[in-house]
Order: C-alpha cells, then sequence, then structure tokens
C-alpha cells in the first residue's frame, strides 16, 4: 500500500491505472470513520493481490490533491482507470462496496 505524495501520484496512480485499477483512500488522522475504513481497505487490498494498485493520501498533507479530485468529506475512496478517475465511495464503505467498483473497472 502506496502513501502517495503529491510529487508522485502521477506515477504511482496515474500511470498504473493504465494497466490495472487503482482505489484510492483519501483520509485523515483525525477522522473517526476513516481509521473504521483503514483495516477494511487493506484486508481489500490484499485479496487482490496484483490485479489492483491501493493507495491512500492524507488530505491534511496533500490538500491540492484532494481539491483536484473533488473531495468534500473524508473517508473517500477515488478509483482510477485509464489514467482519470472513474467512480467514488463516499464514507465509511464495507469491502463488497470497494470489490464492486474495482471489478466494474477489471
Amino acid at each position: 500500500m502506496d502513501h502517495v505524495k503529491q510529487d508522485d501520484f502521477e506515477q504511482k496512480v496515474l500511470e498504473v491505472s493504465k494497466t490495472k485499477p487503482v482505489a484510492v483512500d483519501f483520509w485523515a488522522a483525525w477522522c473517526g470513520p476513516c481509521k473504521a475504513l483503514g483495516p477494511i481497505f487493506e484486508e481489500t487490498a490484499g485479496e487482490y493481490g496484483d490485479k489492483a494498485q491501493f493507495a491512500k493520501i492524507n488530505v491534511d498533507e496533500e490538500p491540492a490533491l484532494s481539491q483536484q479530485f473533488g473531495v468534500m468529506s473524508i473517508p473517500t475512496i477515488v478509483y482510477f482507470k485509464d489514467g482519470k478517475p472513474a467512480s467514488q465511495s463516499v464514507g465509511l464503505v464495507d469491502k463488497s462496496e470497494i470489490k464492486s467498483h474495482l471489478d466494474q473497472l477489471m
């Protein structure tokens, strides 16, 4: 699981999404629902292995990325395919919702 910053976002998210779906969790340390989503997100990442890429972006450290992708509340997962956002989940979601988005992009 990559913790992505502005300077490596294009390489770790946009470029990778040209070959497989990428799920990016926008979160913050102070966010209770984000803390609850973390283990679900990581468990799902483990199940997908190399079939999808999973990344996390701390909105407090990377506000420009949050603004760029219209993240208004957290947690938000943005799913990327072919170098651009394809869908998103807002709020605390379960594993089945994450899998549903990824499976549609495969």
